[in-house]
């Protein structure tokens, strides 16, 4: 038997790292510094203690986070069932009670005999089997750790801006080019205003209220290098106009003339299936952003993959970093899991933390690694973080975006939602009966 595996962090993904490792009969070190040491975010000693919202979001099959979490159960997924315990009304929402939810979780982990819980602060990576699932607050000396081993890819983003679905751009109100035709004819949809639509967009945005800031978020260089859309607009009506909206270099095929303003989309990903608001990070409220944004022609029907965010995130160029099984390329007995890698959401960390403790399992069994189908939620999150493709590599979660579309398109959102979702179910008992997991029990 191989010397214990060592889980570091013991959040979402390194609770369900540990419990698959536990599960398939390895001994397992799970490492938690709480309550030797608190992040600025986290509040109680206990494992897997929820930071922000208490809801682990949608339950119907037929969304992205419901498709994810029907996928997480496939593999006996310890949050979804202490969540099922501790779940509250919520709607179509699967809230928890968050103390319930982490006591829940605790208990199993400490009541597990494969697995010993060491609380105190990893300062240093350990050599041997590791997976390393210490979050976005990882501690200074482990980050730094952590930035040493990737080469200086460790990454901080205050702002980020909104990824839309390209099904949902209104191509009549739009068109494609390139500034000055420099580039592929499709390197950007444009989304161009006139002087009236401008100046009503205007006024929504440097009205629109913004998200509160966590204390541990604010700094004093928030806005270097990557200042959000509203504190551009608030210095002047037509700041945007000479920077990220400018018209020059564009024609609108409409009209013939250059448009008064222009926002241009740019492909997230190599299928071209999500699309990056250039220049529009954001820390609006949600609800504003879809309103404010919406109001630009070709966004009237915006379905919005990802909102625009601002807050210290620490995550690897995980492109670069790590392969689809979420071991890492310059080490394969090293894997990585949870927020860090580049996956955005509570159970989207999960989620990562199962892949990572099973192929960990797999790596010491001698077996191929899990690579899930793209056409799963949990395959492709796994993809999109280990795709070199992607530009401007940012945190990501469920949504239905990632996945291939289904051909013939479906024009109805439901049944098209539905379809990838039956899809995926399909597609993931398939590859695990080729691959031999004998976990799956049915959704």
């Amino acid at each position: 038997m191989a010397d214990k595996i060592k889980v570091i962090g013991g959040g979402l993904a390194g609770v369900e790292a540990a419990w698959q490792i536990a599960s398939h009969g390895f001994d397992v070190e799970l490492y938690e510094m709480k309550p030797v040491r608190f992040s600025p975010a986290h509040k109680m000693p206990l494992l897997g203690e929820l930071v922000c919202s208490n809801s682990l979001k949608a339950k119907r099959l037929e969304s992205a986070a419901g498709l994810l979490k029907t996928e997480m159960r496939v593999f006996g997924s310890i949050c979804m069932e202490c969540a099922d315990k501790s779940e509250v009304p919520a709607g179509g929402a699967l809230a928890v009670d968050r103390a319930i939810f982490a006591k829940l979780i605790t208990e199993k982990i400490e009541n597990n005999k494969r697995i010993t819980l060491v609380r105190n602060e990893v300062t240093e990576i350990p050599e041997g089997n590791v997976i390393i699932a210490a979050g976005p607050l990882a501690s200074d000396l482990l980050s730094e750790k952590i930035s040493e081993l990737c080469g200086n890819g460790l990454h901080f983003y205050d702002a980020a801006a909104p990824i839309v679905s390209r099904d949902s751009i209104d191509m009549e109100s739009a068109f494609t080019a390139s500034r000055y035709e420099r580039g592929g004819e499709d390197d950007y949809i444009n989304c161009p205003m006139n002087k009236a639509e401008y100046e009503a967009f205007y006024e929504a945005l440097v009205n629109a209220e913004s998200a509160e800031l966590h204390s541990f978020d604010k700094r004093k260089d928030v806005y270097e290098g990557c200042m959000p859309i509203e504190v551009m607009a608030s210095r002047g009506k037509d700041t945007m106009r000479f920077g990220p909206m400018k018209p020059v270099g564009l024609v609108d095929p409409r009209t013939g003339h250059r448009p008064w303003a222009v926002l241009q989309l740019r492909k997230e990903n190599s299928k071209g299936t999500m699309l990056n608001l250039v220049g529009f990070q954001t820390n609006l409220k949600f609800s504003e952003q879809k309103r404010v944004f919406s109001m630009i022609p070709a966004l009237k029907n915006a379905e919005f993959l990802r909102y625009g965010v601002m807050h210290r995130n620490t995550f690897i160029n995980s492109p670069e970093l790590l392969d689809a099984t979420f071991s890492f390329k310059g080490r394969k007995n090293l894997f990585f899991a949870g927020q860090i890698t580049g996956v955005e959401g509570y159970m989207e960390s999960a989620s990562s933390g199962i892949l990572a403790g099973l192929n960990m399992v797999r790596l010491l069994q001698e077996k191929e690694l899990l690579v899930l189908p793209e056409t799963t939620m949990m395959g492709a999150l796994s993809r999109y973080i280990s795709d070199s493709t992607v530009r401007n590599f940012q945190p990501m979660g469920a949504n239905f975006g990632v996945l291939p579309p289904i051909e013939p398109k479906i024009r109805d959102k439901a049944q098209r939602y539905e379809a990838l979702s039956k899809r995926a179910m399909s597609d993931l008992k398939i590859y695990l009966e080729r691959m031999g997991y004998n976990g799956f029990y049915g959704a």
